[in-house]
């Protein structure tokens, strides 16, 4: 057993006694709504209401209740993004985060968004794939008038679909600034076969030229790649228990299709912007194409323990910086030698303190080799500033070739994911009154 992974099980073993025994406690404090896929619980009845997608990075929007309406407050405003370690944009997003906070919801109930615009100039809310009066549509001048900076807008319908969906602004610029977020409608009665896992991904582009921190929204060349809002390293790693089920939904909203890749599994797609999709036309895949203004769903059984990548298969989108950015460029891919490749890393350490790795190797007559250099020298390994739960246990510089529209699905043995469900849950209690609760 490596040192790495015997000392993960020694952390596991300082934050609770007796794993096992904590598997019922776990399940039930799980905030993703989780639930083990054990042969025992098989036929066990689907609970009340829904099991809620987890969108990673990304906040659910809290709700009220009046009376029969679930009411949500939706603010449209600025927001600072660091969406890599070294790298913080201006962008628009809404309630603090871009992209915006998921909106969950059921079937069949009446749902009331009070939208607010702190933007300094107008705009309107639209509601992608949702079927609703024209009223409530979104469309500045034609379905309502623009909402002013400072002024607020009710929107109010019944969502009697199912399915997949999103809310952003209508005006092109704007939704190049950041302005979207995930509207999900929970079917009446569950989908089957049921999951056990439920995950969304936001698909982003930016073009964000050098010395500047504002997207260049008329741009048709794109620099940095984002899911949900950051791009990997810093995405947070999807988990699945061994021989659960996993749903994963894909939602793009900018300029580019993105074919996104999982390794080590098929999936079939089970649904889209649409909603959910006939299983007669449900067919083995392991990558789809998500156009722009789409949303695919996907599902597979997560047979195959490890840490499986997800990302867009697009060259160019699995790294960032493809833009001679300059001075703003952590590495070149040109005229470029391990000694300088080796300065700009430790330089960079210096930035956001993380322990520098040499590069791999090259070959000693390499730069005689015409193509010379490609993907040498261009690895940004920087494991400690990304560390969180969800990436306990990771070989050392796992993070050196995580770079642009890349995450993973890790699937771990009841085990080992059970301790970190436990690490996450005591780092939420930690964050919200300091003292972590006994189990």
């Amino acid at each position: 057993m490596s040192g790495t992974r015997r000392r993960f099980f020694q952390d596991a073993a300082v934050l609770g006694a007796g794993l096992f025994s904590l598997s019922e406690t776990l399940r039930a404090a799980e905030p993703e709504g989780v639930q083990a896929n054990h042969a025992a619980h098989a036929t066990q009845a689907a609970p009340r209401g829904f099991q809620p997608m987890v969108t990673p990075d990304v906040s659910d929007l809290p709700h009220e209740m009046d009376g029969g309406v679930k009411v949500f407050k939706l603010a449209a405003e600025p927001v600072k993004k660091k969406i890599v370690p070294f790298k913080t944009i201006d962008a628009w997003g809404y309630n603090g985060n871009c992209p915006g906070p998921t909106i969950q919801v059921q079937q069949g109930e009446r749902v009331r968004v009070i939208f607010e615009n702190r933007l300094p100039e107008s705009t309107s809310m639209h509601w992608h794939g949702l079927e609703l009066p024209i009223e409530q549509d979104g469309v500045p001048y034609i379905s309502q008038k623009p909402v002013a900076p400072g002024e607020k807008y009710v929107y109010e319908f019944t969502v009697h679909q199912e399915g997949t969906f999103f809310y952003h602004a209508h005006s092109a610029m704007q939704e190049m600034m950041g302005l979207i977020g995930f509207f999900v409608a929970h079917p009446q009665k569950d989908y089957k076969p049921r999951v056990d896992h439920d995950y969304g991904l936001v698909l982003q582009e930016w073009a964000v030229l050098p010395s500047n921190t504002v997207p260049n929204t008329a741009a048709m060349e794109f620099n940095w790649l984002t899911f949900n809002g950051v791009s990997a390293p810093m995405t947070t790693p999807l988990l699945a228990r061994l021989g659960s089920r996993v749903r994963l939904r894909i939602l793009n909203l900018g300029m580019d299709h993105h074919p996104i890749h999982l390794h080590g599994h098929q999936f079939v797609m089970t649904g889209t912007e649409g909603g959910r999709a006939p299983e007669s036309t449900w067919y083995p895949m392991n990558t789809v194409l998500v156009g722009v203004a789409q949303a695919r769903v996907v599902e597979f059984e997560a047979k195959y323990p490890g840490a499986w990548m997800i990302h867009c298969h697009l060259p160019h989108h699995m790294m960032n910086s493809m833009m001679d950015l300059l001075s703003d460029r952590a590495i070149q891919t040109a005229d470029q030698t391990e000694e300088k490749a080796v300065g700009q890393m430790m330089s960079l350490a210096k930035r956001v303190a993380f322990e520098h790795v040499h590069p791999s190797p090259i070959a000693p007559n390499a730069a005689s080799v015409p193509g010379f250099p490609q993907d040498a020298f261009m690895e940004m390994g920087m494991d400690e500033v990304v560390e969180k739960p969800e990436t306990e246990g990771l070989p050392k510089n796992w993070s050196a070739g995580m770079m642009g529209m890349m995450t993973m699905m890790r699937v771990l043995p009841v085990r080992e994911y059970d301790a970190i469900v436990m690490k996450k849950q005591m780092a939420r209690e930690l964050a919200q009154d300091g003292q972590p609760r006994k189990s």
